[in-house]
């Protein structure tokens, strides 16, 4: 055992005084030492339970041996950080929860990790620190949230948002607005859609780095407690049978994942999170290869805010495992995959039938014959753009307009608020990359105007920052090179016709290559937005979106 070198030994007296004043036995001294990771907080709904959540992995631990050891791990709320200077840290606190685990894990010699996030960034960066730290793990995160209910109809936070733009733009009342707020977001969890959160922790499982259920288990579900216990216990198991997360997250995993985010429509953020964790695993996945998979997975579930389904829909048909075994079925997912079960892939998938054909759609009737998200390049995007094209409406996959240039997502949002932008243009978001802006903001403030005025079906949004899993609508993101680095879009003007072809995967500039040469050797690199704290250093050394906004890395 690692923790062997901090506990045994007569001149590890010392230590093992301070392990008595945490009021540890010394049958406790002797067994396993276990990290329970927890990002309980008080500030984000989908951490508020996550107390109770580490109880029952404690629980586990104990059952199976261990002495479990808690410590915690920061927690942004997207939803409440949004549209402000607070979402400029959101991307940025995946680096900071992956560098504390390592420093917590490392410094105190744990033997083996449970892992319990819940939202956004949370769930990639303790992925990150899985892979980094290869020391035995397993993800068991909070659960998903139940949809809230409005007049008859479930609601989720996209709703109350969407209503917000809707009484600005003079289509929904102020006191129904008020009946949505109270109503959107009824229990603790993950939002109930296919936001970014419950988008990982449904590829958690896809992975192999969790148990059947950990995505969409509903957060108020005694189920979830019984899966915490087991996680515990099963971590126990995994010390004992030297199973790593780098067995199990090896690059047969990630193109199962990648398999899985394409069949539900995940959040476009997964194109972030998933080459980053992949990087720590020492597995190389690139944007072409996401497409790749894409282009022969068909789209079998839309979940909020593509469709009319939610978490909890997706649970009672059967979950990601019979997501998985409808693809296995058809050669999409590799069964010989190694899982935290001990088990493969195909052993955990045998008898395992998608229960509601309405929610996961049998692989020969798909919502649309190729993956949920599309990854666009051309001379606005050398390096890749990313969009969530199972939210896109059909008038607005191939779309031409004019340019409408703001240089950063406040000037955008002011604009479609006060209700400038005209139907049929193109808002250009640009210099907020994850160098630019720094952090790489989430634009959902302004998607949730356009849909909410009912743009959605006539204006197309592209950025070099990035969208919440919330998100609807033509929006592209991930632009890279991002405008801070110099690139294409940077050089965009007002007016400047710009074509979306998504059925082709291209994003173009109708602009001579000329011109675009003069533009570009009179443009200069703006002043840095930010000059002290974390978000300058985050500024100096994060990569480019294409490789996963990954601290060190410069595309």
């Amino acid at each position: 055992m690692n923790s062997d070198v901090m506990k045994r030994g007569l001149h590890r007296a010392g230590s093992r005084s301070l392990l008595h004043a945490l009021g540890l036995t010394g049958e406790e001294m002797d067994r396993p030492f276990v990290g329970i990771v927890n990002s309980h907080n008080e500030v984000v709904p989908g951490h508020m339970h996550l107390d109770d959540i580490a109880e029952a992995v404690k629980a586990g631990v104990r059952m199976a041996g261990g002495t479990p050891l808690e410590f915690p791990a920061i927690a942004v709320c997207d939803g409440l950080a949004m549209s402000h200077e607070g979402m400029k840290y959101s991307l940025a606190s995946r680096e900071i929860i992956a560098d504390s685990i390592e420093i917590m894990a490392r410094a105190h010699q744990l033997d083996a990790l449970v892992l319990i996030p819940n939202c956004d960034k949370v769930v990639p960066g303790m992925l990150m620190a899985a892979a980094r730290l290869n020391l035995p793990a397993i993800v068991v995160s909070g659960g998903p949230m139940l949809a809230g209910r409005h007049q008859g109809q479930r609601i989720a936070i996209i709703h109350v948002g969407e209503a917000a733009a809707g009484v600005q733009a003079g289509r929904v009342s102020p006191e129904e607005l008020r009946a949505m707020e109270e109503a959107g977001c009824p229990t603790c969890g993950s939002c109930a859609g296919l936001y970014t959160a419950n988008s990982m922790n449904c590829l958690s499982e896809a992975l192999g780095m969790a148990l059947p259920g950990n995505g969409t288990i509903p957060a108020v579900y005694a189920a979830r407690r019984r899966m915490a216990k087991e996680a515990g216990k099963r971590v126990m198991g995994l010390l004992a049978e030297g199973l790593r997360p780098r067995d199990i997250m090896t690059r047969t995993a990630f193109l199962n994942a990648l398999a899985v985010d394409m069949a539900i429509g995940c959040s476009t953020n997964t194109m972030l999170h998933l080459p980053a964790i992949a990087h720590e695993a020492g597995v190389v996945l690139d944007l072409d290869l996401a497409n790749d998979i894409s282009r022969r997975t068909p789209n079998l579930v839309r979940l909020s805010p593509a469709g009319a389904h939610f978490m909890e829909d997706l649970h009672q048909a059967g979950g990601i495992s019979a997501v998985m075994a409808e693809l296995y079925r058809h050669g999409l997912v590799d069964g010989s995959a190694v899982t935290v079960t001990g088990r493969t892939v195909a052993e955990l998938l045998a008898g395992v039938e998608v229960q509601d054909p309405a929610v996961i759609r049998p692989f020969d009737n798909p919502y649309s014959p190729q993956g949920g998200i599309t990854i666009l390049r051309g001379n606005l995007a050398p390096e890749g753009a990313v969009v969530k094209s199972a939210a896109v409406a059909p008038e607005m996959m191939h779309h031409t307009g004019p340019a409408r240039v703001f240089d950063s997502e406040q000037a955008a949002f002011e604009a479609v608020w006060h209700q400038t932008i005209k139907p049929g243009e193109v808002v250009v978001v640009r210099y907020e990359g994850p160098r630019g802006g720094p952090g790489m903001q989430e634009m959902l403030g302004v998607t949730k105007a356009l849909a909410g005025m009912g743009l959605d079906r006539e204006v197309a949004l592209i950025t070099d920052g990035r969208f919440s899993g919330a998100t609807r609508g033509a929006s592209v993101g991930h632009i890279s090179p991002e405008a801070a680095t110099g690139g294409p879009i940077a050089l965009v003007q007002d007016g400047d016709l710009i074509e979306i072809n998504i059925p082709a995967g291209q994003l173009n500039l109708l602009v001579a290559e000329a011109e675009l040469a003069r533009r570009r050797e009179v443009w200069q690199r703006p002043a840095p937005k930010v000059n002290d704290g974390y978000l300058a250093r985050y500024a100096q050394l994060v990569g480019s979106a294409a490789g996963g906004a990954v601290l060190g890395i410069r595309q």
